[in-house]
This record gives C-alpha cells, sequence and structure tokens, in this order.
C-alpha cells in the first residue's frame, strides 16, 4: 500500500509525513510525498528535525504530484484549513483524508519559537502515523470504508 502526503510546496509537512511514516511503517507499507505547486527544495529545519530525531531523508525531494513514481491508494492532506490554506485535491480513485497540520515553515518568532513549531508539527504527524500504523491494518485492507473512518477520526486528533 502507498500512502501519498500530499500538501502545496512539498517540502515540510508532506515530507516530514514521508519519512516518519517510512521510518515506522511495517513491511509493505510506503509513504511518499508531493505537492501541487511544489517550490523545488526541502525545507532545511524540516531536514534538520527529523535526522535530529534518527529519521533518514535520504532521497526524498520535493516533487509535483504529476510526478509520482507510484499511483497511491491513499491521500492524505496536510495543508491547514484552519489558515484558510487552499488545500490541493488530489483526483483519482484512491482514498482520501484530511490531516491538517499548521505550517511551522510560515511561522513568524525567534529562533526558539520557530524551532517548537516545527517540533509542534513533528510530533502531531508522529502521533497521527503511530495512530494509524496501530490500525488492525491487513483486515481493514479490505474494508475501505472503516479504514476511511479511522483515518479521519486520526486527522481529528491534536487539532
Amino acid at each position: 500500500m502507498y500512502v501519498l502526503f500530499l500538501c502545496t510546496g512539498n517540502s515540510c509537512r508532506s515530507l516530514m509525513g514521508e519519512a516518519i511514516f517510512n521510518h515506522l511503517a511495517p513491511d509493505g507499507w510506503h509513504a511518499i510525498s508531493a505537492g501541487s505547486n511544489p517550490i523545488g527544495k526541502l525545507n532545511s529545519r524540516a531536514v534538520a528535525l527529523l535526522q535530529e530525531k534518527g529519521i533518514s531523508t535520504a532521497g526524498y525531494y520535493s516533487k509535483s504530484w504529476n510526478d509520482l513514481p507510484v499511483v497511491p491508494d491513499i491521500v492524505i492532506s496536510v495543508c491547514d484549513n484552519a489558515a484558510k490554506e487552499t488545500c490541493p485535491a488530489y483526483l483519482g480513485p484512491v482514498l482520501r483524508s484530511h490531516w491538517g497540520v499548521e505550517d511551522p515553515a510560515h511561522f513568524e518568532g525567534n529562533e526558539q519559537e520557530i524551532k517548537a513549531a516545527f517540533e509542534t508539527a513533528y510530533d502531531i504527524l508522529r502521533f497521527r502515523i503511530e495512530q494509524f500504523l496501530a490500525l488492525p491494518l491487513q483486515s481493514l485492507q479490505t474494508d475501505p470504508q472503516s479504514l476511511k473512518a479511522e483515518l479521519d477520526r486520526i486527522g481529528s486528533l491534536l487539532s
């Protein structure tokens, strides 16, 4: 199963989702990430935080959803509706869920406050991904309606 973490720029939150998921996922589950309008480079603070947490970012890059190497089974958008951020709508026969996360790349403050914003985004994504991976995935793979309900429930956690 392929899970696509989707946002607009594919430099920060979707990258963190991809890297955390791939770090924690069991065999047979993979994450990819993309953006509807990729900025073309990864956010250096997001990369540093992931490395600090022992999560590899080797091979990851900012890419368009038009350049995906596979067709995803699940699409999780991570843009922030509360900030009135435009959330891209992935078209196609996939299971969709929304896990809004405030974009730390746009947070304004001093160095300590900016670092805290990145930690918060990381903690929210990691918690939700851990909840996702704790689901009875084998049985839910054959029950897309229940899987969607679970993913939507998880997306509301810590929001």
